[in-house]
């Protein structure tokens, strides 16, 4: 059974960091891309950022291009977001997601296994 399970998130002034993590079990964690999306009520799931399976290729949403770094460690089957700089606008519920294939995508649609999210609110 697939489980991804995220943690990190909190409360934090504008201008801070935080650091997501995402641990998973029950997959081949180093065979597939990972992503992050994050949800504000009202609105539509977002696409943040995704890496490959590999680790050598990361896409970014204009939005947090700069400020936030998605990494992954494929020893510790962890996925991981940095996030710096952090903006009101930030505030959401943040999730990890794993595609089947190892090719990264910014499409939700792509993604297989979803996390129960962790929220991040930015206090302005």
């Amino acid at each position: 059974q697939v489980q991804l399970v995220e943690s990190g998130g909190g409360l934090v002034q504008a201008g801070g960091s935080l650091r997501l993590s995402c641990a998973a079990s029950g997959l081949t964690f180093g065979g597939y891309a990972l992503a992050w999306f994050r949800h504000t009520p009202g609105k539509e799931r977002e696409f943040v950022a995704t890496i490959s399976a590999s680790g050598r290729t990361t896409s970014y949403a204009e939005s947090v291009k700069g400020r936030f770094t998605i990494s992954r460690d494929n020893a510790k089957n962890t996925v991981y977001l940095q996030m710096n700089s952090l903006k009101h606008e930030d505030t959401a519920v943040y999730y990890c997601a794993e595609s089947p294939y190892s090719t990264y995508s910014r499409s939700p649609l792509e993604y297989d296994y979803w996390g129960q999210g962790t929220q991040v609110t930015v206090s302005s």
